[in-house]
């Protein structure tokens, strides 16, 4: 039996959690609308913090995890559409805002970019082991300040420095958190189902 290692660096395309449900278009649907309105909810639970403008939430988490289960395909979407309809005046963006010229709008658009990349490298197989499933919850966490903390300083005429100690450093240990959370919870799962390493040609992108 290949290991997840051995797998994740040979690149083959595995199923993502997502694809163990039944079902096919109708199942997609469901599960790309569901989990938009999965991060609607998660925005929803929103602590302001009296040192940054960014609060906090468990949007980070609830982008990764949809992007790891649901794979890069179905995951943008999703995530595509909570961005765009945010964007339109659908106040479910956190603390109920809405719009584009919310200074933090780029965690949003990061969620969105980060979700493609766990997701893609949840393909891969990078979600079957605690390690390497904390490791890429790591990095799309690094997507999303790579592009919400750059927004946040334009927006807010911040330095680098100022736009760091205000929207990515408080947050740094609650991500370490979760994301040894995720690499329970995944690899968990995978146990529970029994595939982890099966190969599935016929799963969505």
């Amino acid at each position: 039996m290949t290991s997840a290692a051995e797998t994740f660096g040979r690149h083959r395309r595995l199923p993502v959690l997502a694809d163990m449900l039944p079902g096919a278009r109708v199942r997609d649907t469901l599960l790309v609308l569901g989990s938009t309105l999965f991060m609607a909810a998660l925005a929803q639970v929103a602590i302001p913090l009296p040192f940054t403008p960014v609060p906090l939430t468990l949007g980070t988490f609830g982008a990764l995890l949809i992007g790891a289960t649901l794979g890069p395909l179905r995951a943008g979407i999703s995530l595509g559409l909570y961005l765009v309809l945010g964007m339109l005046g659908v106040g479910w963006f956190a603390n109920g805002n809405s719009g584009w010229a919310i200074p933090t709008l780029g965690y949003v658009i990061g969620y969105l970019v980060a979700a493609i990349v766990v997701g893609r490298l949840a393909r891969r197989g990078a979600d079957r082991s605690p390690w390497s499933t904390f490791g890429i919850m790591m990095l799309g966490s690094l997507i999303i300040y790579a592009i919400g903390v750059p927004y946040l300083a334009i927006a807010l005429d911040y330095s680098v420095g100022t736009a760091l100690a205000k929207g990515a450093v408080p947050f740094l240990i609650g991500d370490a958190i979760k994301a040894a959370a995720a690499a329970l919870l995944l690899p968990g799962a995978w146990r529970l189902i029994g595939k982890g390493n099966d190969n599935n040609d016929d799963a969505a992108s």
